[in-house]
């Protein structure tokens, strides 16, 4: 009888083992799982076209409200630069200043660095806009002399009101110089008026911004609880909060951008419904300018920054209540 020399066999070792897998497929398992969050983001959106079209509308409209005042602001400041009838000086000089001396000065204090250009108004001119403007010309042919001193118009390039104040102590110090009067009551208050504009802006944006944070943060928060039972399975079988938080996060941003990009659409529409007007108000009081949109970097960055408050917002809600929901066994 023959015997069975076969050796025998090994056990396998029990107990459950890890499977061993390498950098290349984790990465294209979380690049895959990036693009099935962002789709599903997307598709959702597309399923509920009502409730996503409110939540856009709504984010649309607290970011169109300061940008579209930004850019208001940004052509006031451009037209206000513009203006030939900004601040200037009104620099009288004294009465036995030759007019070819007059003239020499104008040429000298064209050339400083503060002055944009100067007008030359001799004596003879003067006395002649004083005639047709005063309506006393029967009363100055009277008179032996010519009262009117010398002017020169100076246009500073700087409005800002120190630096035309600066100006007029120099022009106000020079020996020829009788007296350099400035009006810049009108400009301080001009520059201010821009100021406190800027500054609304600026608090009315941050404003509005958490606005649209507490949005995102709420229709979040109701997408998280309509899916709880599937938040809660995933987590059962071994999902990571991660796992779970990326798709909400990308349902924030995706609300944001699209908000974004609807609030340069309300902007634009806004800007050429008001431009007629605005353009006729400006060719009235004969300025060259017109109503300009918004500079490339806001179409950039408005889109961007809105999406980031949705990415915001979500990341908020997904903290505060995914740590609720845990499988109760």
């Amino acid at each position: 009888m023959a015997r069975n020399t076969r050796p025998p066999r090994q056990r396998r070792p029990a107990g459950a083992r890890s499977a061993r897998t390498s950098v290349g497929d984790r990465l294209t398992a979380w690049r895959q799982h990036h693009r099935d969050s962002l789709w599903d983001a997307l598709g959702r959106m597309a399923r509920a076209p009502t409730a996503a079209l409110m939540t856009v509308l709504v984010i649309a409209i607290a970011l169109a409200l300061p940008a579209g005042l930004a850019v208001l602001m940004d052509n006031a400041r451009a037209i206000t630069k513009g203006w030939d009838g900004q601040a200037h000086l009104s620099v009288f000089l004294k009465l036995d200043t030759a007019e070819e001396r007059q003239r020499a000065l104008a040429r000298e204090w064209d050339g400083f660095d503060t002055v944009a250009r100067t007008e030359v108004i001799t004596r003879g001119q003067a006395l002649e806009e004083f005639k047709s403007l005063s309506g006393f010309g029967d009363v100055l042919e009277a008179l032996p002399d010519n009262p009117l001193p010398p002017l020169i118009v100076v246009y500073p390039k700087d409005v800002a009101p120190g630096q035309v104040e600066a100006l007029q102590r120099r022009l106000d110090n020079l020996p020829e110089v009788d007296n350099a009067q400035l009006d810049v009551a009108w400009v301080r208050r001009l520059h201010a008026i821009i100021e406190l504009g800027d500054r609304m802006i600026s608090v009315l944006t941050l404003g509005l911004a958490l606005a649209v944070v507490l949005v995102v943060v709420n229709t979040v928060r109701l997408a998280i609880e309509s899916r709880r039972e599937e938040i809660v399975v995933i987590k059962i079988v071994g999902g990571t909060d991660g796992f779970v938080r990326r798709p909400f996060l990308y349902s924030g941003f995706c609300v944001g951008f699209a908000g974004g990009v609807l609030a340069l659409i309300l902007i634009s529409v806004a800007l050429w419904w008001l431009g007629g007007p605005i353009d006729e108000l400006l060719r009235l009081y004969e300025s060259e300018h017109s109503l300009t949109g918004m500079n490339p970097s806001t179409v950039l960055v408005l889109p961007l920054f809105s999406g980031t408050l949705g990415l915001l917002g979500a990341w908020l809600a997904v903290s505060r209540h995914l740590g609720d929901i845990e499988p109760q066994f």
